[in-house]
């Protein structure tokens, strides 16, 4: 079997389940509201993608905002985001297939997003793929969000695997980072991006969607760029 991974570390949102594009309105309707800041496409793709919010407020405005402030946008952030994405959600192509395949081989997987427990349950009641992974990070349970690696450090710690062991899916930039710094290899998955793009940010591997992705381990064409 042509794949050398004894893991698998799997973001959410934008990865497993399309949703970025409701994310990014939610993110700069809500910014123009609360932070009166214009957060244009390009700002969203390297500076807030893939992040937690205080941190991702914290870049934008080179101010670490205060708990009571952080708190009012995040929950108004994901509030609008969810009443934009409710009932919209689909998982990404080949995502059901792909599990299948992991399960079948005994490769264990992690869900490692930086979404809070209330949007990771929003998401899987609508694709259904919860019952999935039994191990979660969620921006919750780390002291540093992506592009820190710790995210996806404790997501190879709880297979009690070497991050190096590790294959990670990600479509952002900062997930990229965080998992590369981490130690992993990176697979990017270009649900709303180019595939160039992913690979420019240092993905050793970018493919459209999981079925993709499985088509080439199936045919043992896994070719590190």
């Amino acid at each position: 079997m042509n794949f050398p991974y004894k893991g698998v570390l799997f973001d959410m949102d934008g990865t497993l389940v399309h949703n970025a594009l409701y994310h990014r309105q939610a993110w700069q309707e809500v910014a123009l509201e609360l932070l009166k800041l214009v957060v244009t496409n390009e700002d969203y793709a390297l500076k807030v993608d893939g992040g937690r919010n205080p941190e991702i407020m914290a870049r934008l405005t080179g101010q670490v905002p205060a708990p009571e402030a952080a708190l009012e946008f995040h929950n108004a952030k994901e509030g609008r985001y969810r009443d934009l994405a409710r009932g919209l959600l689909s998982e990404l192509a080949g995502a059901t297939a792909y599990l299948n395949w992991l399960e079948e081989h005994n490769i264990p997987c992690t869900l490692v997003t930086s979404s809070d427990p209330v949007n990771v349950e929003f998401v899987f009641e609508q694709i259904g793929l919860g019952q999935r992974f039994v191990h979660r990070v969620m921006g919750t349970d780390v002291q540093n969000g992506k592009p820190h690696p710790e995210p996806y450090l404790r997501g190879a710690a709880l297979l009690g695997l070497e991050p190096e062991e590790c294959l990670v899916h990600e479509d952002a930039v900062n997930g990229i980072k965080s998992g590369l710094d981490a130690g992993c290899t990176v697979c990017a998955i270009a649900s709303h991006s180019s595939v160039e793009s992913l690979l420019a940010a240092g993905a050793q591997f970018a493919v459209p969607d999981f079925m993709v992705w499985l088509e080439q381990i199936q045919q043992g064409e896994l070719q590190k760029s």
